[in-house]
């Protein structure tokens, strides 16, 4: 009976494999096989059934058996938001703790030159559901436009511009001050399309000369990540993300000794990084 299936795509999420879209992605490529035979996209599975991945065994997880932890990364310009890069760019998975068993899936992307708040977690059906538009989750950025910005800018934004990938629009708009032609402005969005907020300046022929996401949800960037840097979020803070995303709380697993050494060498390993920052020159002693 249906009642008792979900979609594959879901479980392979849940199981920590990667978001539903990667999974989706994963499928479609033959990737992935139940009972034998490979699978597609739409199938339909239940618990007893035998899933492969890549022609490795995966453990199929129940809802409330899945493991819901959630760190912070500050990304700095210049890092990818993939797994693995052809032409050997630094990438934000290479500095997250290592995980036996998960992998760390983004909730959301930056582009190379957007800096700032990423969330990772394990609970693929979390992901899913805070990068869902359906679910308006809030998307804070800084950002720092060149150029006169005038009222009927901010005004033409916020009522709505027609991009080449649909409309959109800033809920809030904030001016925080700035010098000569650089000012900055914070900007919410509830979508996490590619390049939205830079293509709404760009559409009013403003020049975004630097962007830094500073808040998802209920999460704010703060002082406890510095630049290539992450932190493991607190039980309240993810409890108040799952209930935002509309799903039960659940207890965060402690880290096991193990995991706690590693996650410790990790972060011992990864120190911060002095993000695209020029060098100094005997003209100028404070690099500007």
């Amino acid at each position: 009976m249906t009642s008792n299936t979900e979609k594959l795509q879901k479980v392979l999420a849940r199981a920590g494999l990667g978001s539903r879209r990667e999974m989706e992605t994963a499928i479609e490529a033959g990737r992935v096989k139940v009972n034998g035979k490979v699978a597609t996209l739409g199938d339909r599975i239940e618990m007893r059934d035998r899933v492969a991945f890549d022609d490795r065994p995966v453990t199929l997880r129940g809802v409330e058996e899945t493991p819901r932890r959630v760190i912070m990364y500050n990304k700095p310009e210049g890092e990818l938001c993939t797994r693995k890069d052809p032409e050997g760019r630094r990438t934000v998975f290479e500095r997250l703790p290592r995980l036996k068993g998960e992998r760390w899936i983004a909730i959301g992307r930056l582009d190379i030159n957007t800096s700032g708040l990423l969330l990772f977690t394990t609970d693929g059906e979390l992901a899913n559901r805070l990068m869902h538009p359906s679910t308006q989750i809030e998307r804070e950025y800084a950002v720092r436009v060149m150029g006169e910005v005038r009222k009927e800018h901010i005004v033409a934004m916020v009522e709505g511009v027609m991009l080449e990938d649909g409309p959109a629009r800033f809920t809030d708009v904030q001016e925080f001050g700035g010098e000569g032609i650089n000012t900055w402005f914070h900007v919410v969005v509830l979508e996490g399309r590619n390049r939205e907020v830079r293509r709404l300046w760009e559409s009013q022929e403003l020049t975004v000369s630097r962007l830094k996401r500073v808040r998802y949800g209920n999460i704010f960037l703060d002082k406890r990540a510095k630049a290539g840097e992450w932190v493991e979020l607190s039980q309240d803070e993810i409890d108040d993300l799952a209930q935002s995303a509309g799903l039960t709380p659940r207890k965060v697993p402690e880290l096991t000794p193990d995991e706690k050494n590693r996650w410790s060498r990790d972060k011992n390993k990864r120190r911060p990084v002095q993000a695209m920052r020029k060098p100094k020159s005997a003209k100028n002693p404070k690099g500007r």
